[in-house]
């Protein structure tokens, strides 16, 4: 979450001129947000951050900067992980070589800012006393979201080819999750496999939480699970997303908010979780909408002064409203079928796009006698109006109305799912039974 932060002092000083990180990155927001923090005071450190969208390494010493790459390239995705890898080497003959980034395995070459260090400059990382701080600088600029197979290296500036691959087949950048390094006096590896924050090198270089609370998740570089998209045109600035954008609430002014998912899909079967956290007013107040968006439409869409923007003529959304309904365009249909929620209600969502119907659920019970696995016949299920490419998606009116989305990364906010449904065929972890056959909306379940 947001204050979430990690702290280790280093005990013995190791090499000053030679570093690498290497770590995958989920942004769920694009403010200024620190990757590693060095620090020996406020006028002599070295830092990894984005600033506020741009990637940016940085070294200081008594308030001079000794080195720094400032990305031209904004990074503004908060939906797909980033593996970024920084190598430093002073040591070496040619200036441009001595800092280098890489993103997806590519080196970064355009910069808006680029100080080389001199040759065989000591950094300010890897001496005795010096506090390294993972998630913030200091208690500041907390980094807002996941990261994920976490290696600092001392002594040797590794290329990027070291962690990470191109797949032959499809191009894409994949994690290699066991690489073979040599640490160093000051190396350590967490968040590999889990929130575990205890070095799992061989070097014991543990960190300790310096605040907030660190949540696992099954959202990881091998598997990304859809979350709300901050970066939506329909999403309006004053939305107040939290716990890896997988939350919505307290958002001010008062206006409707249309949330779209980060991952959609055009067919196949998938199936989410959303938990009502809390509701304005009561069951005769319309306040709430859940269910799915058609982003053929909805991609075009621009917020409007109230932020309503899934309610035209035109085919936007499927929501089943808190006070009982499930409306499409501005006709509303089921009233007897889908009834209202509350507070704690857990919302179940089975999407089969093979056959245009959706299947919605309540603390566990399918409404209208619903059938996920009934194929084209759809039993109970409310029929999908059009084909085209759907996504969870929320909408919320008042700061009061609040909820959480499980689309298979197994908590509810940081309260893990502690009594998990059947999976059946899918990776990811639900409050209730999973339909057979249906996938979290996920890469992996996308690609099944």
């Amino acid at each position: 979450m947001a204050s979430t932060y990690l702290t280790r002092t280093v005990a013995t000083t190791g090499d000053r001129t030679k570093a690498t990180l290497s770590v995958w990155v989920k942004k769920c927001s694009n403010a200024e947000q620190f990757i590693f923090y060095n620090y020996e005071s406020n006028t002599t450190n070295f830092r990894i951050r984005f600033n506020p969208e741009a990637l940016q390494v940085e070294t200081l010493s008594g308030s001079s900067v000794v080195g720094t790459l400032t990305t031209t390239r904004k990074f503004r995705d908060v939906g797909a992980f980033y593996h970024i890898v920084v190598a430093i080497d002073s040591t070496l003959a040619t200036a441009d070589d001595r800092m280098k980034i890489y993103v997806n395995g590519v080196q970064e070459t355009a910069f808006d800012a680029r100080t080389n260090p001199p040759q065989n400059q000591n950094m300010a990382f890897n001496e005795s006393g010096h506090i390294q701080y993972i998630g913030s600088q200091v208690t500041s600029n907390y980094f807002n979201g996941i990261m994920s197979y976490y290696y600092w290296i001392d002594g040797i500036a590794y290329p990027a080819s070291t962690f990470g691959s191109t797949d032959s087949t499809t191009g894409e950048w994949e994690i290699n999750t066991s690489p073979s390094v040599t640490m160093g006096t000051n190396g350590f590896t967490i968040l590999k496999d889990g929130n575990t924050i205890t070095d799992q090198s061989s070097n014991s270089n543990n960190f300790t939480l310096g605040g907030g609370t660190l949540t696992n998740t099954e959202d990881c570089p091998n598997n990304v699970f859809a979350t709300m998209n901050r970066a939506s045109p329909t999403t309006a600035a004053y939305t107040n997303m939290a716990n890896g954008n997988l939350y919505n609430g307290d958002q001010s002014p008062n206006y409707w908010n249309s949330i779209p998912g980060t991952l959609s899909a055009s067919s196949g079967k998938f199936y989410w979780e959303f938990k009502i956290e809390q509701v304005w007013g009561n069951t005769s107040q319309i306040s709430q909408r859940h269910g799915i968006a058609n982003l053929n439409v909805q991609v075009n869409q621009k917020v409007g002064s109230t932020g309503d923007v899934a309610w035209t003529d035109d085919p936007i959304a499927v929501g089943w409203q808190n006070t009982s309904g499930v409306r499409y365009s501005n006709s509303v249909t089921g009233t007897s079928d889908y009834p209202t929620y509350v507070v704690n209600d857990i919302l179940m969502f089975a999407m089969d796009l093979d056959n245009l119907k959706l299947y919605l659920g309540k603390n566990g019970t399918w409404q209208n006698s619903g059938n996920p696995t009934s194929g084209a016949s759809g039993t109970g299920a409310y029929t999908i109006p059009v084909a085209g490419i759907w996504t969870p998606y929320s909408e919320t009116k008042y700061g009061s109305d609040k909820v959480s989305w499980n689309c298979g990364n197994g908590h509810f906010r940081t309260t893990a799912i502690s009594s998990a449904g059947t999976a059946a065929s899918t990776p990811g972890i639900f409050e209730y039974d999973v339909p057979t056959s249906y996938q979290p909306m996920s890469t992996k379940g996308l690609n099944t």
